[in-house]
Parts: structure tokens; sequence; C-alpha cells
């Protein structure tokens, strides 16, 4: 199930909103399995909590090593309401983590 970064403002809210979910789950596909298929243009729904959908048109689809996580440009000011949806990708090391992030990048484009 994917969580919500509390940290960040509600889907549609101005700023970056920020949701993370897991690729696999116990060596089985998860919830952002097929998130790095996302590309510019691909529109994402997200069904608020007061029974509202906001609209999302991706921009970005991105990979990044771990260590290399670009925290200022997924958490920091945005212009206007924006989505981040982020995942582990890539390689796995010998403790079965994955060594990349994958982040998708999404601005508002109806509510």
């Amino acid at each position: 199930m994917p969580a919500w970064f509390e940290g960040s403002p509600t889907p549609g809210e101005a700023g970056p909103s920020v949701i993370e979910g897991h690729v696999t789950w116990r060596g089985d596909p998860s919830v952002f399995f097929d998130l790095g298929r996302l590309a510019p243009g691909d529109r994402i729904d997200i069904e608020r909590e007061d029974g509202t959908t906001a609209s999302f048109e991706v921009y970005d689809s991105a990979r990044y090593p771990k260590n290399e996580f670009p925290t200022l440009a997924v958490y920091g000011r945005t212009e206007g309401p924006e989505l981040r949806l982020i995942t582990c990708s890539g390689d796995v090391d010998e403790d079965g983590h994955h060594l990349d992030n994958t982040v998708i990048s999404a601005r508002l484009i109806e509510t």
C-alpha cells in the first residue's frame, strides 16, 4: 500500500505531495511495481479524502542511486501543486535492498 509522506501537502494542495510505495513486497510485485513505466504526458488520478479526484500529468521520470537522491528536487518548494511518487528500483545488494530509487514528478492539471 502506498504511503503519503505526512510532512508534505496533500495531493492537490500547493507544493509537492510525496507518496512512497514498495516496488516488491516479500518477493512479489507490489503497488509501485510498474511505476518506472510512467512517462511524460501520462496521467495520474489521486482520490482525495474528501471524495474529489486530483489529476496530475507526469513531466519527469528518473532513476537515482540512493546515495545521490535529489532531496531538494523531491521535497523542495514548487510553483504550484505537484506530485512525487517514489519507489525502490535497480539492482539488489547482498542484503536484498534495491540500490536506486525511481521518482515520478507530475503537475496538477485538474481537481
